[in-house]
């Protein structure tokens, strides 16, 4: 497993250290407001390891959003986390669900943040700034450095960044499991071990198309996309971002997923959810038998 981990992490920071290829391509612009309402989030692979998917299911084969039964028996998965994902489906299946870092006002940690439905993105030259649209959580990576050699755990971890050609890749170690840590809606999971890779890319609609339709059979668009979170007959260039996690003590391989992102509807559409205020914690109570939102408090102010 150290062996496995070493070559994953030589990797990243060889390609992080390799000097700027001549006619290398522009630095591409990933600025705007970026939408991707599906969820539970993330687009499964048409083959190879990937993302675990809803088995809860209506008779037209459409996952049950209220109903998270991951597949628990998918071969990324060790026994341990097989097991525990198995539980969680049991418990959302018969009752409300299961308590997840999303609906207790936590933050999401990565890779569960990948599944936010919208993103915006600043480059600042020497470092990025994301911008997740549920409860307008804030990453920061670093560009063109190494890790540091001691790395202080952190719910979104220590991110160092590059651009290879027209893609920005981004690589994530450190990542600190909060109270109900989790790698997807699915309670798959995760421990310091964790390691993702992100790569985003600019692609054409034709390209946007084939994850498209792999978001469609695998998670649900709510409210049938009206009012219009995004144009799905946008022609225009979509954000996809194609992530790796690796996990030795939770996965038995890494495995990749994709988040396909078209431009969020403009404001002047009637009625769209353009870039509206999140904050989870302002509306703690729950409905029907549900408790309430276990938040983060803290006994002392720090100032």
């Amino acid at each position: 497993m150290m062996f496995r981990r070493g070559l994953f992490m030589a990797a990243a920071l060889a390609a992080i250290a390799a000097p700027p290829a001549s006619g290398q391509a522009a630095v591409p612009d990933l600025s705007g407001i970026w939408s991707h309402p599906w969820l539970p989030g993330f687009e499964a692979l048409s083959s190879g390891p990937t993302a675990l998917v809803n088995l809860s299911r209506r008779p037209n084969g459409q996952q049950i959003q209220t109903q998270l039964v991951g597949d628990y028996k998918n071969p990324i998965l060790k026994p341990a986390a097989a097991e525990t994902v198995r539980k969680m489906g049991e418990q959302s299946r018969s009752h409300f669900g299961f308590h997840n870092p999303r609906n207790q006002c936590w933050p999401n940690g990565i890779p569960f943040l990948l599944s936010s439905n919208g993103l915006q993105i600043f480059d600042q030259g020497d470092h990025l700034t994301m911008i997740y649209r549920v409860d307008h959580q804030v990453r920061t990576v670093r560009m063109n450095v190494p890790h540091p050699a001691k790395v202080t755990p952190s719910y979104y971890g220590d991110s160092v960044g590059h651009y290879e050609g027209d893609t920005l890749v981004v690589d994530s170690v450190g990542i600190k499991p909060g109270p109900f840590a989790m790698i997807d809606w699915f309670g798959t999971p995760q421990t310091p071990a964790l390691h993702v890779v992100e790569r985003y890319r600019l692609i054409d609609y034709d390209q946007a198309k084939e994850a498209i339709q792999r978001a469609f059979k695998d998670n649900t668009l709510p409210q049938f996309n009206n009012p219009p979170a995004l144009n799905l007959n946008d022609h225009g260039k979509w954000l996809q971002l194609r992530f790796t996690v690796d996990d030795p003590t939770v996965f038995t391989t890494p495995w990749s997923a994709t988040v396909t992102y078209g431009r969020a509807a403009p404001p002047d559409v009637k009625g769209a959810d353009y870039w509206p205020e999140d904050v989870c914690a302002e509306n703690p109570h729950k409905y029907g038998t549900e408790e309430d939102v276990q938040l983060p408090t803290a006994k002392f102010a720090d100032f």
